[in-house]
């Protein structure tokens, strides 16, 4: 069959509403040049298990759990931990709870197990009160996420979200291990392979070298003072920081050994954080803190900005945020950069706000990937900006939880279908899954059951994930965000073999990001084949 008829059959089987893949409008979604996984009798099956349980959520999601799903390239590792979780270390920390504010905080050091009693002050409890009061327990679960939480006059979802964070940042703080290797166990758990997770260093004297310091707006003077001041100080800690923690977390999942849990199978790396909702001196400090880590530990792979966009400091601030972020483009090239930017809302901030957040990151803050971007219909030229994002390549990372429980952004209201009309790169991710009581599954399930999405198109979806994690070396597809065509040196090759030939076996070895890609098809092909 020549490649016209080909694409003639496909219409024909879209028209006739057969649940063949293919019928995906989106770019990339034809497949063609022998590559397995773009068609096939496989994908078939798999399209065709998708459509027998759509009707039913519980089926659905155990069907979308098996499913391959990449990587998962938004999500907050102090937001990824379950309020269960926090919980049980500052019981184990012998830490205290404040009964007023339920915000965790340490405690005198104690003896004897959890049943020591540390010395709390007036208004604390121990942390392991908890363990035996259900309903203090009940009360730090409720306050540590979002779950039973409804909206009253003054506390909005949006503000007990971001509250929760002050509430649980001192057990996070001294236990990164734990927190790694819950997030990797939970994705293992549900066919992902690939975590970027955004951390915030410990940054205590970059900030008081800020603070000290001063600001006077001159980047690259005040770059200078704080890298002369000792800086470096700060990128060596954090080093030795993830050193220790990626060392518990492999311990924990015993790695190397034979009964090595499904966790050692996810590859995890870093996005540094920034926190914006500071004065400019601070977040300078941090943010040239977090380009040098980035640049020296190949662990983080890129940076990124953090805390609500609403903010008075984030919104006043913005334009020279995304300067200041252009500037360390310059300085450092080669860190990967992407940006919280249109999580806001009409009713949070005023009209002119939502004007340009996305395009200021897209265009002076050099983001190759968007965060949420769920304001990008209110901004100018809304049209334009889709098309120079889908020109650039730049991706946006969809939250449909984190924006329907913060923004009040859902259904036909949230702009995920319009970013697919335009062809702008989309991915799913969880953003604060512990925070939400979600996990990525349960966006896949939203997105199918919201929006309809075919298999194929889920796929699409998964690939793009992958397509633009910041991981070093080629991709395995020939052109940007299409999958139709493999590198010449796998051309050849079943896609995801188990065995690639010598040629392709070397292009492998030389790409990290092409590998990871190659294990995405090895999973696909496992998965479809039990259909």
């Amino acid at each position: 069959m020549g490649f016209l008829d080909r694409k003639v059959w496909a219409g024909l089987v879209c028209v006739l509403g057969l649940v063949v893949s293919c019928c995906v409008a989106a770019r990339g979604q034809s497949g063609g040049g022998g590559v397995s996984g773009g068609s096939g009798e496989h994908e078939k099956k798999g399209a065709a298990a998708l459509e027998a349980v759509r009707g039913n959520p519980l089926d659905l999601r155990e069907f979308l759990k098996g499913m391959p799903k990449g990587a998962d390239l938004h999500n907050h590792l102090s937001g990824a931990v379950y309020a269960e979780s926090f919980i049980r270390v500052a019981a184990e920390e012998h830490m205290c709870v404040s009964l007023d504010t339920l915000v965790v905080t340490p405690g005198t050091a104690a003896t004897g197990g959890l049943e020591a009693k540390p010395e709390c002050g007036d208004g604390k409890v121990p942390a392991g009160t908890a363990l035996r009061d259900q309903h203090l327990y009940d009360a730090l679960v409720d306050a540590f996420s979002m779950r039973s939480f409804v909206p009253s006059t003054g506390i909005t979802a949006h503000d007990h979200f971001f509250a929760a964070f002050a509430k649980f940042d001192k057990v996070y703080d001294a236990h990164l291990g734990d927190w790694i290797d819950e997030a990797a166990t939970r994705a293992a758990a549900q066919n992902e392979q690939y975590l970027e997770l955004m951390h915030t260093p410990g940054s205590a004297h970059s900030v008081a070298l800020g603070k000290e310091i001063g600001w006077h707006g001159d980047f690259a003077k005040v770059r200078e003072a704080l890298l002369a001041g000792g800086l470096d100080e700060d990128v060596a800690a954090s080093k030795k920081s993830l050193d220790e923690a990626e060392a518990l977390r492999k311990k924990r999942e015993r790695c190397g050994e034979k009964d090595a849990a499904a966790a050692c199978g996810v590859e995890v790396r870093y996005l540094c954080q920034i926190l914006r909702g500071f004065p400019m001196e601070r977040v300078f400090a941090q943010t040239l803190e977090c380009f040098e880590i980035a640049a020296s530990d190949p662990r983080y792979v890129g940076i990124n900005m953090v805390m609500p966009e609403d903010g008075y400091i984030a919104r006043t601030d913005y334009a020279l945020h995304m300067k200041m972020i252009g500037f360390m483009h310059e300085v450092y090239p080669k860190v990967h950069i992407s940006l919280h930017a249109g999580e806001i809302a009409p009713y949070e901030v005023p009209y002119e706000d939502l004007c340009c957040h996305i395009r200021l990151a897209v265009e002076v803050g050099h983001a190759e990937r968007i965060g949420h971007g769920a304001e990008v219909m209110y901004e100018d030229r809304p049209y334009e900006l889709l098309k120079e994002m889908a020109a650039k390549h730049v991706m946006t990372e969809i939250n449909l939880t984190s924006n329907d429980v913060i923004l009040g952004v859902s259904g036909k209201e949230h702009p995920l279908p319009i970013y697919r009309k335009y062809h702008v790169p989309v991915a799913l991710s969880s953003d604060d899954e512990g925070v939400s009581r979600i996990d990525l599954t349960h966006e896949y399930v939203r997105a199918v059951q919201t929006y309809g999405f075919k298999y194929g198109e889920l796929k699409a979806m998964v690939r793009t994930g992958v397509e633009h994690a910041f991981l070093p070396g080629q991709s395995l597809w020939v052109e940007a965000d299409e999958f139709g065509r493999v590198q010449a040196a796998c051309a050849g090759d079943l896609l995801g073999a188990e065995k690639p030939s010598g040629r392709c076996g070397e292009f492998l070895k030389g790409s990290e990001k092409a590998r990871q890609q190659w294990e995405l098809e090895r999973r696909f092909g496992v998965f479809e084949r039990k259909f």
